[in-house]
């Protein structure tokens, strides 16, 4: 009987167990700029106090590829992950990615891959003339899909609360209050005084902005590149209807007034 029902599902077609298939992963890229362990642990913790939950959960790659002095990676990475990141590759050279694969981490090469060639042309062959068949029928063409409607919270946000757009835009009709994060894989749009952290292009869209009527915020971030506003914007910014942007590495904050 068992036999047989082996045998069975031996011969069924079927769907396979496993496929391989490619995929664009987005990783958070932590740049070391000095081996010296406290320091890096420092820097680390200072970090991610000014982000906040911005990271946690995270994959990260470290980047020391500007570093030649040895790195404690021990030490490093159980400071990552003691902050929720998880270190999932390197990009160094020499000793340090030797020690880094030695601690797990896959070398990672950052330059962007070259392009795919398209497919390879069959040869040409001699091809009779024929008189043209009348038109077949064309199949109705498909709707486009629709891109996912935005999150709206009607409602103000306090201390301690996080909404989070996945795969969408945010939209806030009310206060972000101090210590309150707005965060969405789109744009942020802030109709009231953006006062708490607001993070756009969670997952690596650089062309995302931050839209606010009132703008005066703890931190604001776009695609993992953030400012932590310690002491007070000028005066033509500060309270202002804004956009925030990426332009280059640099956020751009721009007046929405300069935009008529």
């Amino acid at each position: 009987m068992n036999d047989s029902s082996s045998s069975s599902r031996a011969g069924a077609k079927g769907p396979p167990a496993l496929d391989f298939k490619s995929a664009a992963l987005y990783a958070v890229r932590v740049v070391l700029h000095d081996a010296d362990t406290d320091a890096l642990l420092a820097a680390l913790e200072q970090r991610m106090r000014d982000a906040g939950s911005f990271f946690e959960n995270e994959p990260v790659v470290v980047d020391a590829s500007g570093l030649e002095a040895a790195i404690d990676w021990s030490a490093l990475l159980t400071a990552l992950r003691g902050h929720a990141l998880h270190p999932i590759g390197v990009v160094a050279e020499g000793g340090n990615l030797q020690a880094a694969r030695a601690q797990g981490l896959t070398q990672v090469d950052l330059s962007s891959p070259p392009a795919r060639p398209a497919s390879v042309p069959a040869p040409e062959k001699e091809v009779p003339v024929v008189a043209p068949d009348a038109p077949a029928p064309q199949a109705p063409a498909q709707a486009p899909e629709v891109a996912p409607a935005a999150m709206v919270v009607n409602r103000q946000l306090r201390s301690g609360q996080r909404v989070y757009a996945r795969n969408t835009d945010l939209i806030v009709i009310g206060v972000v209050g101090h210590g309150a994060e707005v965060i969405a894989d789109g744009n942020i749009h802030v109709y009231g005084p953006l006062r708490g952290k607001a993070m756009a292009g969670a997952r690596g869209d650089a062309s995302a902005r931050i839209f606010t009527t009132q703008l005066d915020p703890e931190l604001v971030a776009i695609a993992g590149v953030y400012r932590v506003i310690e002491t007070k914007l000028d005066d033509s910014l500060h309270g202002q209807p804004c956009i925030v942007q990426l332009d280059g590495d640099a956020l751009q904050f721009v007046p929405l007034a300069a935009k008529n």
